[in-house]
């Protein structure tokens, strides 16, 4: 299977690992430009627009965590972060999901699967600039905020669909607890059963009619949408 070539940046401080990701994927036709530690990765990825940034949690100068959260902050467009890390607890992956990363990679990893990663992180993110987003059998209309399941509509309230649409727009990666209510809620404080409520009522429409549930709570990490999708 052909795929379109990546403008990828590599934010990683370890030049072996950074050599056997240009050995595997240079030859499949991706460019791709390195930054060695986090104030020159930051600086690169707000410069130029690329596909998808792979970028190191451990660095000199400022983790992936700042260099991530930084980006976010600063940068006028939404490009994939694929965040590689040697650690993979929940507090490591909550830290990164709240900072910002779409995807986490886990060391020692294939390559061919960091592949995969990058170019579905890419396909996903130029699917979602379209106002129409389409996981499995989930669409969801971001215009007129109208959710389907299998061609049914599912009728949410505002602050469901926005949930879903933030799950969608994250999916395949988990999104933590606080970021949700961060991103639904912001600095005003709510109360801490606000979300469960929520939650209880999107499961009841969007998954007690159907055989599957679609949204799932990741234990000790957040939520994210259980969805096959090619």
């Amino acid at each position: 299977m052909t795929h379109n070539p990546l403008h990828i940046l590599i934010i990683e401080d370890e030049e072996a690992i950074a050599l056997n990701i240009a050995e595997y994927l240079e030859p499949k036709g991706h460019v791709l430009d390195f930054a060695i530690n986090g104030e020159q990765g930051l600086s690169m990825a707000l410069a130029s627009p690329y596909d998808v940034i792979i970028l190191d949690l451990m660095l000199p100068k400022m983790d992936g965590y700042d260099v991530c959260k930084n980006f976010r902050d600063q940068s006028t467009r939404h490009v994939p972060i694929l965040m590689l890390t040697a650690r993979d607890t929940p507090e490591e992956k909550i830290t990164g999901f709240e900072s910002g990363t779409d995807d986490y990679l886990t060391k020692p990893f294939s390559l061919a699967e960091l592949e995969v990663r990058c170019l579905a992180l890419s396909r996903r993110h130029l699917l979602h600039t379209d106002h129409v987003l389409e996981l499995g059998e989930l669409k969801l209309d971001r215009k007129s905020k109208t959710i389907w399941r299998k061609g049914q509509e599912i009728p949410l309230k505002k602050i469901g669909f926005d949930i879903l649409e933030i799950l969608a727009l994250k999916h395949p990666a988990t999104i933590s607890r606080s970021e949700l209510i961060q991103k639904i809620w912001g600095d005003d404080p709510t109360e801490s059963d606000a979300l469960r409520s929520h939650i209880y009522q999107i499961r009841a429409q969007l998954d007690k009619p159907f055989d599957t549930p679609l949204l799932k709570t990741v234990h000790g990490v957040g939520f994210a949408l259980n969805i096959e999708t090619n």
